[in-house]
Formats: structure tokens, C-alpha cells, sequence
């Protein structure tokens, strides 16, 4: 069955399987920790929201810089693949995934700091974007 969308609205945007995200998990399935991989690939989103959610429990400033960096990093591959700042971004499609980690790790940070006014924009963006901060947490 193909899926036809009903609604007009944009289509989702599907980050390139070929991006910053597939180097990185290419260095994390090789072994290399997080912080190591970052200069292999210091445009994933994936590097930067890993190092967000290990700091969160620990150093929620250090983790909001780093979800923000991978937020930042993210919204600019979004971009690149033609969103144009809406539309369905599918969590199912794992070169999407990094950027929606970032985004959650954002949302977390940014509560944990007392940003709530960012925390709310960020949990909206995810519901925005065709996906949930539940689903997004579990692909943790």
C-alpha cells in the first residue's frame, strides 16, 4: 500500500543516508567514544546529542551547549535537504534521528537550567515535526 498524504503541507524531510551522522556512527561501531569522533565529523548531530544526554544527569550547562551545537548543526543539514521550517522530519529514518536527539537533549537541558520558555518550544517542535519526545527517547 502506498501512503499518499491527504493534507497539503510539505513532505517530510529525509536527511541524506550519506551525511555527517553516517561518519559518526561509522566511528562509534568502530569503537571510538563520543568526544572522539568529534573531529572526524563535527557536523553530526548524532556526536553532540550523545555528549547532551551524558551530561545531562551531571552538568545540564554542559549538556544544553552540546544539544544546542547538534540542535544548530541539525537545523542547518535540515536546510541543506530542503526544509524549509515545517513539515514532518520521520523519526523512523535514522539519519533524522541524530538531529531529533539534540532537539529532546535541548528540551531536557534547557528544563534543567530553568529555561522552561525554550524546554516547551523545543518538546513543540518535536510534536511539529510528526514525533513525540517519547518516541525520540527511545531510540536513546
Amino acid at each position: 500500500m502506498t501512503h499518499q498524504n491527504l493534507l497539503p503541507g510539505p513532505e517530510p524531510t529525509l536527511l541524506p543516508a550519506d551525511g555527517p551522522d553516517a561518519v559518526a556512527r561509522a566511528a562509534l561501531a568502530a569503537g571510538a567514544p563520543a568526544r572522539d569522533a568529534v573531529p572526524s565529523a563535527p557536523a553530526a548531530s548524532l556526536l553532540w546529542a550523545l555528549l547532551a544526554e551524558a551530561a545531562l544527569a551531571s552538568d545540564p550547562v554542559a549538556a544544553y551547549a552540546y544539544a544546542r551545537t547538534g540542535y544548530h548543526r541539525g537545523l542547518d543539514a535540515l536546510r541543506r535537504s530542503g526544509w524549509r521550517g515545517q513539515g514532518p522530519i520521520p523519526a523512523a529514518h535514522q539519519p533524522n534521528q541524530g538531529f531529533l536527539r539534540a532537539l529532546l537533549a535541548l528540551a531536557e537541558a534547557a528544563a534543567a537550567i530553568g529555561e522552561q520558555e525554550e524546554a516547551d518550544r523545543c518538546r513543540q517542535f518535536l510534536l511539529d515535526s510528526g514525533t513525540s519526545a517519547e518516541e525520540v527517547a527511545a531510540l536513546r
